[in-house]
């Protein structure tokens, strides 16, 4: 049995050797197929959670100012943290129940309920009536972006050839900043008078969102089901038919495929129910990737949600810079953000997921403290802070990036999307809901020396992250997922 370092041996269930069992080649067809249209297609229509999110989470802060001075919301700072965190709340409720539903149900059906619910949520934000109204809306967006966690995650790493794995998950998480770049401009436009109604202008920017969603939802009608959740649910021959399907139309422009490498699987029939299985597996066998998941996802989610939620508040209330032009400081931080994923994340195939990751957390951490140290002191203006958090979260990103590469290598198939959701989770539950309800008050309380602090916290978070790492790492650099973690239902090899 599989401990959590380098085992790879799924648990098994007694009552398993009393089920019949198949064999199937689909892993290793999916991981020999070169780049072609079709992965981009999963790119583009999965990879937009993360530009959506980044979009919610950008227009809150950039339209922070002008939300709080709503004549019909009357919000201060503290309750502009108060209505992050409502939204971290809601991801973590969904991520926890869509996740359970995406293992049980299957990764298509589900990442098209989430959108769905994105969709409607955001648009209801844009109609909010006082603060309870856009705290509960802020709830719901939040379930439906925690739930496409889980469910877009699990499937990107299903159908994405293990060589290319890791840099694609890496750069589809960063374009949350793609988004956020998205959400700094729409605040520009939404907050010129010139352009949109005072009153009207950061309610368009939510409802503009929700259209944005519904292009998507009809682009994800041409996406299959993974075919490895197909096959480690009892559905071996649809998993084979939709793998020669996407075969097929690869094929008609790359001409003959290459051979498949490496033994095929034999599973036992999906019997139903794993939930005791999954629970033992994380708190047992998996007992030391387990841990190593729920610090990086904290330690992640703290300094990111601290920080980003409340970035606009920092800028007008200790440097001055007017609510309509906190868009154009938030630019040059989402480049910075997006450009690190992009530029770095090869090296996480190339020198190794360990070094890679514990190299980002750490760098992050020290910097962090640096640039919270000259805050302290006053020596910082608005542009050099904005350079410095820049420089920070250019490696941060692809530290966080990193965080949900990781919780979804490390598990088994039947397990992975509930996987994701539980550590998204804890760590947002416990590293990012408090985060901004924290930094709120801190900020409110215009002491810098207290917000010192915290960002101290932020810093040994990603410290501790990265000693975490070289001490429980594990290297699923370009292996298939199945031999970093055997499904729960493998059935062992005659031969």
């Amino acid at each position: 049995m599989a401990s959590g370092g380098g085992g790879q041996e799924a648990p098994a269930s007694p009552a398993e050797t009393t089920r019949p069992v198949f064999e199937t080649d689909v892993p290793a067809r999916l991981d020999r197929l070169p780049w072609s249209r079709f992965h981009w297609l999963v790119v583009t229509a999965l990879g937009i959670t993360w530009i959506l999110d980044g979009l919610e989470v950008t227009l809150v802060g950039s339209l922070s100012g002008a939300i709080a001075e709503s004549p019909e919301l009357h919000l201060n700072a503290a309750a502009i943290g108060a209505a992050a965190s409502f939204y971290l709340v809601g991801a973590v409720v969904g991520a926890l129940l869509f996740g359970w539903l995406t293992d049980r149900l299957g990764r298509k059906r589900l990442f098209s309920v989430t959108l769905l619910i994105y969709l409607v949520a955001t648009i209801l934000t844009g109609l909010s009536w006082n603060f309870w109204s856009f705290a509960l809306f802020r709830l719901a967006t939040g379930a439906g972006i925690g739930g496409e966690y889980a469910a877009v995650n699990s499937a990107i790493q299903e159908l994405i050839p293990a060589r290319y794995r890791g840099y694609t998950d890496l750069v589809i998480n960063g374009s949350f900043w793609i988004g956020a770049a998205l959400g700094a401009v729409g605040a520009l436009v939404a907050l010129d008078p010139r352009l949109v109604p005072v009153a009207l202008g950061w309610r368009a920017a939510f409802v503009l969102g929700g259209g944005l969603a519904a292009i998507i939802l009809a682009l994800r009608r041409f996406l299959p089901e993974s075919p490895r959740w197909l096959m480690t649910h009892g559905r071996p021959q649809d998993a084979a038919r939709i793998v020669g399907e996407i075969e097929a139309r690869i094929a008609a422009r790359a001409g003959d495929l290459p051979p498949t490498e490496g033994a095929s699987l034999r599973l036992f029939a999906h019997g139903g129910g794993w939930f005791a299985l999954t629970v033992r597996a994380l708190f047992r066998h998996y007992f030391r990737r387990t841990v190593l998941g729920f610090v990086l996802m904290a330690a992640q989610a703290f300094c990111y949600n601290a920080i980003f939620f409340t970035y606009a508040l920092i800028l007008t209330k200790f440097y001055h810079v007017a609510a309509a032009r906190v868009g154009w400081f938030l630019l040059p931080f989402a480049a910075g953000n997006f450009l690190g994923p992009l530029l770095i994340g090869r090296l996480f195939d190339s020198w190794g997921r360990r070094p890679m990751i514990a190299g980002t957390y750490a760098l992050s951490g020290l910097l962090m403290l640096v640039t919270g140290w000259l805050f302290r002191a006053g020596t910082l203006g608005a542009v050099e802070q904005t350079v410095a958090w820049t420089v920070i979260f250019f490696f941060a990103s692809a530290a966080a990036s990193s965080a949900y590469l990781t919780v979804g290598e490390y598990f088994p198939l039947e397990m992975r999307a509930i996987a994701i959701a539980i550590f998204y989770a804890l760590g947002t539950g416990i590293g990012g809901v408090a985060a901004p309800a924290l930094f709120g008050l801190l900020i409110a309380g215009g002491d810098r020396g207290e917000i010192f602090w915290g960002y101290g916290l932020g810093a040994a978070l990603m410290l501790i992250a990265a000693g975490c790492t070289l001490w429980l790492g594990v290297a699923a650099e370009r292996r298939p997922l199945e031999a970093v973690a055997a499904p729960l239902s493998a059935a062992p090899r005659d031969d």
